[in-house]
């Protein structure tokens, strides 16, 4: 096999014929016949991602990414891997952020090549398809723009009122928020009918689950198109209206914060909480551990936007310990320290 390898560099396929080049030939053929060749395997290429395109459900030829940190440049990498998309634009305003976010996919694809994950010639296709920039004018002919940008409603104001006005009138937004209202950015956007959210969970490479969340205005053609486009890009798409986290951070975050009022009220330690729900639910880590682990001002920040928009919900609560462990700089996992003490990824044990 290992001789085999080393035999066929590169194969291409021409209508019926499979031609397999040589590595040592393909070095001292002519360079009109290495220039023939690199045209093969381009056209090739391109016919491929035609097929691949021409599979999709979703219809989406070209996409946008707006926003390349944590969970954007995971969209970025899946979509522009999924091989569906002739081209997706990946926008971030600033020059630095930008090319922080394409760092990260460029050693992520890396990685996926060295683990022989990914072919070479997969990893030069997906990279070659992501057109990088701080104009925001490149997203205008786009067909599907997923922002995910960091969660802040005045900020998502200003992006969608920016991109109701340039994108084309057939164009539909999705955001990547998690808990803020899909609704409400909709509005923004001033096409309401072609709005949805595209929740994924991080790290987006890895995790399959992608809530697709629509409003009262959603169209149903456009819903379903957003809901297919999950399924391209390999990924599994449930369904949810706009209510607040949607199915998972609904069920979840207030599940940690009745651990945390356990915690308030002395009914049992940080550990015993933890180890109670790992071999009583069988859950892999414990609520308390994997509030640290999310990040304390994360988990605080969620909630307490539920708590001033719907002061009636009895589900929604701020324990006493959160609010104090935010203010002390002890986020958890992210700050080194929270109700664990943490090295890196490793956590230790409960603070004292």
């Amino acid at each position: 096999q290992t001789t085999q390898r080393s035999f066929l560099e590169a194969i291409t396929f021409r209508q019926s014929e499979v031609i397999c080049i040589h590595k040592n030939q393909l070095f001292n053929m002519p360079s009109f016949a290495t220039s023939l060749l690199s045209k093969s395997l381009r056209a090739a290429a391109t016919q491929s991602q035609r097929r691949a395109m021409s599979a999709s459900s979703s219809g989406f030829d070209t996409i946008g990414v707006v926003g390349l940190g944590l969970m954007g440049h995971g969209i970025c990498q899946v979509a522009a891997t999924s091989g569906i998309h002739s081209s997706v634009v990946a926008f971030e305003k600033e020059q630095k952020f930008l090319d922080s976010g394409k760092d990260r996919i460029m050693k992520s694809i890396d990685k996926l090549v060295k683990k022989e994950k990914m072919t070479s010639e997969k990893a030069d296709a997906t990279l070659g398809s992501i057109t990088w920039t701080t104009d925001m004018e490149a997203l205008k002919d786009t067909d599907f723009v997923v922002e995910a940008v960091i969660e802040n409603m005045d900020l998502k104001r200003d992006l969608y009122t920016s991109l109701g006005q340039l994108c084309k009138p057939e164009t539909i937004f999705a955001s990547n928020t998690s808990s803020l209202s899909i609704t409400e950015m909709s509005e923004f956007s001033g096409r309401q009918d072609k709005f949805v959210g595209v929740h994924f969970f991080n790290p987006v490479q890895l995790m399959k689950l992608v809530e697709v969340i629509r409003t009262e205005k959603t169209d149903p053609a456009v819903f379903e198109r957003a809901y297919n486009w999950v399924g391209d890009i390999g990924k599994v798409a449930v369904s949810c209206g706009d209510t607040p986290g949607f199915i998972v951070n609904r069920l979840l975050v207030p599940s940690l914060m009745q651990a945390l009022a356990m915690v308030d009220r002395n009914d049992a330690t940080v550990k015993d909480i933890d180890i109670s729900m790992q071999l009583g639910a069988g859950h892999p880590m414990g609520p308390i551990h994997l509030a640290d682990y999310i990040g304390l001002d994360t988990c605080l920040f969620i909630v307490q936007g539920w708590v001033e928009k719907y002061p009636d919900e009895p589900s929604f609560l701020i324990p006493k310990c959160l609010k104090e462990k935010v203010a002390a700089g002890h986020l958890g996992r992210k700050s080194g320290k929270g109700f664990y003490n943490w090295d890196g990824d490793k956590r230790g044990d409960p603070v004292a």
